[in-house]
């Protein structure tokens, strides 16, 4: 598969002066590798230098220049100013549809929480910015707008507050591929953002997710646009569950079960969920980076279960 950055190629500057443009397929694998072990630039470019392993993976000699953390950051800002990482994830979703992987089996939606680092700073100092204001004092001191994200919101789940972003996905029950994304700061509710999510190129019908999604506007367009609902069913005050809704979620839970998957792949061998950016953009583009590598994932462990 030949992914396709020509506008990048056609971006760059051609004077001499400067620092050396690094070759583009390069630039990207070191991303991959970030996505991978989810590291900062710095421990990047020090990993890179350490372990023969990644050079190998780069198809790097011990003799080559290893790109500093600076190019790597600027590379990864380039391709989010381009709209290529969005790109990138649908021309590969394009290429495992064309190579029999196409999504079969219905889909399942969900969404996970992102932590960025926890910022102490005072009520006003948050209120402000959601009103556009600057907050008394800022002006005075500019180095705290790049030290404060402003776009990310506090939200509660089971009690616990969390600080950050929310991924939202949407995978076909074949594969278990990421067919659909969106990212959004922590306090949007997951129902809000199902529209974007769902994937009409499926072969099947069926639209799986957990009882956050369910109601009964939801139902009415998932009929409208003709989508098979098997989304759980939540009980209400004064209304618990029947016992044929409890066991139409038990139906339901194995299959929706496999978008946790994804999630529990990103904790348990990509380094976890962290994002150390700032800023919604800058998240959607690591976040889109880590289900591109995903997918990478997931089909290298399809191929390889063939080929056992």
């Amino acid at each position: 598969m030949q992914l396709s950055f020509a506008p990048i190629l056609l971006s760059r500057h051609k004077s001499k002066a400067g620092r050396k443009n690094h070759d583009v397929i390069l630039m990207f694998k070191l991303l991959i590798l970030q996505q991978l072990y989810n590291i900062s630039d710095e421990e990047l470019e020090y990993q890179v230098n350490d372990r023969l392993s990644f050079m190998r993976f780069l198809g790097l000699s011990l003799g080559d220049v290893v790109p500093d953390a600076t190019s790597v950051w600027l590379f990864r800002k380039q391709l989010r100013e381009l709209g290529l990482i969005e790109a990138l994830f649908e021309q590969f979703d394009s290429y495992l549809r064309s190579r029999g992987y196409a999504a079969k089996g219905g889909q399942i939606v969900d969404a996970t929480l992102i932590p960025v680092p926890r910022q102490h700073q005072r009520k006003k100092d948050t209120e402000q910015p959601e009103q556009g204001e600057i907050p008394t004092g800022w002006t005075e001191h500019p180095k705290r707008f790049e030290q404060r994200d402003l776009e990310a919101r506090w939200t509660k789940k089971h009690g616990k507050s969390y600080f950050g972003y929310k991924s939202h996905i949407s995978i076909d029950v074949e594969y278990g591929l990421i067919r659909r994304y969106a990212v959004t700061d922590a306090s949007v509710h997951d129902s809000q953002v199902l529209g974007q999510l769902l994937d009409d190129e499926n072969e099947t019908d069926a639209v799986g997710a957990d009882s956050a999604y369910r109601s009964e506007a939801i139902e009415a367009v998932l009929e409208l646009l003709q989508f098979e609902s098997h989304i759980h069913e939540r009980a209400y005050r004064n209304h618990p569950l029947t016992q044929q809704q409890q066991a139409d979620n038990r139906d339901c839970f194995s299959t929706r079960a496999k978008v946790e998957h994804v999630f529990g792949n990103w904790i348990m061998t990509m380094g976890g969920k962290l994002v150390r950016s700032i800023g919604l953009d800058a998240a959607t583009a690591h976040l889109g980076l880590k289900h591109l590598t995903y997918n990478f994932k997931r089909l290298v462990c399809h191929q390889a279960q063939i080929a056992a």
